[in-house]
């Protein structure tokens, strides 16, 4: 039997790493996932086990190397961001993979910012909201300030993406894509690192950018540098559509995408928890964020338990036009989507469950809420462009009221649930395309229903 020619791709998110070959036509014949118990840092705080990742990475390669059903041409890697792996000289992990969750010192926070300008003045240049160590950049100055001894051991540091690469290639590389996710290390007015890097002593444990599309042979394998996660979802789309789009992405964050705005980010934005990343194109990519999937788990379990339902009952709910009119046009959910809202949540939090008939009913409102901020946090990237399409993948994209309510919200665009099968993943797959696949590159790698509140067609 023939053997299906493939790439390989490590696609490691915070909860589970997943190895997942594509043929060459970008159809997912091999799927692996795993997950590891988290260990704790020398603090006590969790942490990811890059010993259990690493070792793992390296035996799963070895043996999907030697399955008689594939030949593997290539190998790519995709992995969540603000996370370093630190080597020493001798190549040798010397330190835990720090959760970007853990809580950062407020007075070294404080003195970083007054040291450089203000939070204000940095956060714009470097697209980077304040978050602690979620900004990677920080992690670095932690250790200088909080551990010396440990910082001055560092002879390398890697982003996640980057550290998968290594264990297969031992080659070490940064990428554009890792460097530009809300770093802080990055002037994005001068497109080169911020001058901190170099002043704090951080610049020398960096390695040089490399392109995202270069490989390395690996012993007759080409292994390519690997790609933050979120930059990596975008190419399926830059690879399919030209005109400008809105890309929004829906998990547990509801992320607006729009890689056609290279506007700087003003205090307003940045207050509304807007962002850059860099393209796999080294170019910016405007970012907004609302915490909308989170909310509505926890939503769905309070309204489980107020009308005694099954937690999946709001799959079975349908699109009621005349209670969403009804919900929309009254002015006191006006206001309360206005007025005290946080950023990242809805009005649905402060309303009473009482006041509505039935489980249906509130579920409507839940989403009219979600889908106002979600309107509230689109616009905020699309301001002055001439965008044709809006994409919604992930969860939402399932969710007929989300989706007529997004439809309806821009008339002028056209609104699709969009799906394709490990975005992420096959975006890492398609950034190597001409050096491991001699195919073209295939038309339908994402599905697309188009919602149209006009027609109703989707209704």
């Amino acid at each position: 039997m023939e053997k299906i020619r493939t790439i390989a791709i490590y696609d490691v998110g915070k909860t589970n790493k997943k190895l997942i070959l594509f043929d060459e036509q970008y159809n997912i014949v091999h799927e692996k996932s795993i997950q590891f118990p988290e260990i704790k840092d020398e603090d006590g705080f969790v942490c990811e086990d890059v010993t259990a990742l690493t070792a793992w990475v390296k035996n799963s390669f070895a043996q999907i190397q030697t399955d008689p059903r594939f030949e593997v041409r290539a190998v790519n890697f995709s992995g969540y961001g603000a996370s370093f792996v630190y080597l020493d000289e001798n190549k040798k992990v010397i330190a835990p993979l720090y959760n970007y969750l853990k809580p950062y010192s407020p007075a070294l926070q404080k003195k970083f910012y007054q040291s450089y300008g203000g939070e204000s003045q940095f956060s714009k240049i470097t697209a980077s909201p304040v978050l602690g160590n979620l900004n990677s950049g920080m992690q670095l100055y932690r250790l200088k300030y909080e551990k010396p001894e440990l910082f001055r051991q560092i002879k390398y540091a890697l982003h996640l993406p980057q550290y998968l690469s290594y264990v297969i290639t031992s080659q070490l590389y940064a990428d554009i894509t890792s460097v530009g996710c809300h770093t802080n290390l990055w002037n994005f007015q001068q497109n080169k690192y911020h001058q901190w890097v170099e002043k704090e002593g951080v610049a020398e444990k960096l390695l040089p950018i490399e392109k995202c599309n270069s490989v390395m042979d690996t012993n007759g394998v080409l292994a390519g540098i690997g790609l933050h996660d979120s930059s990596s979802a975008l190419i399926p789309y830059f690879t399919s559509f030209n005109e400008p789009f809105v890309l929004i992405s829906t998990g547990t964050w509801c992320i607006s995408l729009n890689p056609f705005n290279h506007s700087m980010l003003s205090d307003y934005e940045l207050h509304e928890d807007c962002l850059c990343y860099l393209s796999y194109e080294g170019r910016p990519v405007k970012a907004s964020r609302i915490f909308a999937g989170y909310e509505h788990e926890q939503q769905v379990k309070r309204l489980s338990d107020f009308f005694n339902q099954p937690l999946t009952y709001y799959t079975t709910v349908e699109v009621n036009i005349k209670l969403l009119k009804k919900q929309k046009q009254a002015s006191k959910n006006l206001q309360l989507m206005n007025e005290g809202s946080e950023p990242a949540k809805s009005a649905f939090g402060k309303r009473k469950l009482e006041d509505y008939k039935n489980y249906e009913e509130a579920y409507h409102q839940l989403i009219v809420d979600i889908v106002a901020q979600q309107v509230r946090s689109t616009n905020l990237v699309l301001r002055g462009m001439d965008v044709k399409r809006i994409f919604v993948d992930g969860g939402f994209s399932k969710n007929p009221i989300y989706m007529y309510l997004m439809a309806e919200a821009f008339p002028a665009i056209e609104v699709y649930a969009a799906s394709v099968a490990q975005a992420s993943a096959l975006g890492a797959a398609l950034v190597i395309h001409q050096h491991w696949n001699n195919q073209p590159l295939p038309s339908n790698i994402i599905d697309m229903k188009l919602y149209s509140v006009t027609h109703q067609t989707s209704i």
